[in-house]
């Protein structure tokens, strides 16, 4: 079981470059709702070693599946029907069946797997090796790895363009963005941005890509025509993680140590909005419809639900121990009316 002095944990690599580390929930249901349409937030629980599931219909978790050693990242299949999960401390990519949450397939990757994405056509996974200093390449069809690349010192984040021809991975020792070519499978630029970039996401018209530097404080702005920083915006005390709204107007950055999250204006590249949240928030996400943002907070067990309409905190949902990252799988109705209880 992962703990917060694990050196393979997630927490262990961000704080190996951060100059200042700071140191209402809803009932648990046992069964799903029957809303239509609502899409399931997946919460990586770090030191309970699984996953807590969220039906953003009511915000209750409505299932709790075990996982690998020191879960960090996920991201779900364009179809919906499989959650992929990296395991920091277990070298691996376990993956989940939406229809029933359970796992499938068990993958080995590189060291110290943090975060993934998978491209719009489902067919690959990248995982950025934050232990390695690789990104793995994953075959969805074979779950296989197929190709392995090598990019900066200590990969955090990563993001797929919205055509699925390049992932953006940040590189928390480098200060760096490595730009792949998801054709050739191979770096073809760098981009210098602050001190410490974790999280990495960009605009769903595929103009701008948006990098939270831990240790700057600051957000970097990459226009990915040229492959250059055209903004550096001051946000909160250690940025980690950052999400675009589906229409592209706002952009979402968690403060770890000063526990807030910065809602830019992408327009103007100005912070219109500081939401004050829990304690140590880390990873967040924003739903398919826009309407609300998932902010996990690593030392209070819980997750904000934030209104992107007020940009005010809504809910408050209790989930497992140290949650890290989060990703929402738009689950096929179908598949969403039993979904397999493991609370």
């Amino acid at each position: 079981m992962g703990s917060n002095n694990s050196s393979g944990s997630c927490a262990f690599w961000a704080r190996r470059f951060m100059a200042s580390w700071a140191v209402l929930a809803t009932g648990l249901g046992a069964m799903a709702s029957t809303a239509e349409g609502a899409p399931f937030a997946y919460v990586m629980n770090e030191y309970s070693n699984n996953v807590s599931v969220i039906d953003t219909a009511t915000n209750i978790v409505v299932t709790i599946v075990p996982v690998g050693n020191i879960p960090c990242g996920v991201a779900g299949t364009a179809d919906g029907k499989h959650a992929y999960v990296t395991n920091s401390g277990s070298n691996t990519v376990w993956v989940i069946d939406t229809a029933t949450n359970t796992v499938v397939a068990v993958i080995p990757v590189g060291n110290n797997p943090h975060a993934l994405d998978v491209t719009p056509d489902g067919k690959h996974a990248y995982v950025t090796n934050s232990g390695s200093n690789t990104v793995s390449v994953i075959d969805t069809a074979t779950n296989t790895v197929v190709a392995v690349i090598t990019v900066g010192d200590i990969p955090y984040g990563v993001a797929i363009t919205p055509d699925g021809k390049y992932a953006y991975v940040t590189n928390g020792g480098s200060k760096s963005v490595s730009v792949i070519d998801t054709a050739t499978n191979e770096v073809v630029v760098t981009v210098p941005v602050g001190t410490a970039p974790f999280g990495v996401a960009v605009t769903p018209d595929g103009k701008y890509a948006y990098v939270a530097n831990g240790s700057s404080n600051t957000v970097s702005v990459i226009d990915m025509a040229s492959n250059t920083v055209v903004a550096t915006l001051p946000v909160g005390i250690n940025p980690l993680w950052v999400a675009v709204t589906p229409d592209g107007k706002l952009a979402y950055v968690t403060n770890q140590s000063s526990s807030n999250v910065s809602v830019i204006d992408t327009a103007t590249n100005t912070v219109v909005a500081t939401i004050p949240v829990e304690n140590n928030p880390r990873g967040v996400a924003v739903a398919p419809d826009g309407k609300h943002a998932y902010v996990t907070n690593e030392y209070s067990n819980n997750v904000s639900v934030i209104a992107t309409s007020t940009n005010m905190v809504v809910a408050t949902v209790l989930v497992g121990r140290g949650p890290h990252l989060v990703g929402i799988v738009d689950v096929p109705l179908p598949d969403r009316s039993a979904p397999n209880s493991r609370i």
